[in-house]
């Protein structure tokens, strides 16, 4: 992997680790103002409409396990394993897009629950 792969890999590691951690702000700063985000659920919402609904005000996932991460160029993919606070676990695949330094856009697949 190239030096700027390996850097946006990490960037991938940082964000949901954010998320987890509930560091709104980290996440801000990853992403282009014109971010979208795709998923069964959003079709393509802004980065104010992402904000709203995907980060509740309290934690619903207790943690995310990185089963799968690849970066090539300006494209990345991510398949992960998280957990629920209610116990609960389910695997998603992300991929991602980049523009220079920062996530352009991420479109999200629903994969199954794992126990």
């Amino acid at each position: 992997m190239t030096s700027r792969n390996e850097a946006r890999a990490r960037m991938l590691r940082d964000l949901y680790a954010a998320y987890i951690d509930q560091r709104k702000d980290i996440v801000d700063a990853m992403l282009t103002e014109d971010f979208t985000f795709s998923s069964p659920q959003d079709d393509h919402i802004d980065r104010a409409t992402y904000f709203e609904r995907c980060w509740p005000n309290e934690p619903a996932l207790t943690g995310f396990e990185i089963e799968f991460l690849a970066v090539d160029g300006e494209e990345a993919v991510v398949r992960y394993r998280a957990e629920t606070t209610s116990g609960k676990a389910f695997r998603n695949m992300e991929s991602f897009r980049f523009d220079g330094e920062k996530i352009s856009s991420v479109d999200v697949y629903f994969g199954r629950n794992t126990g």
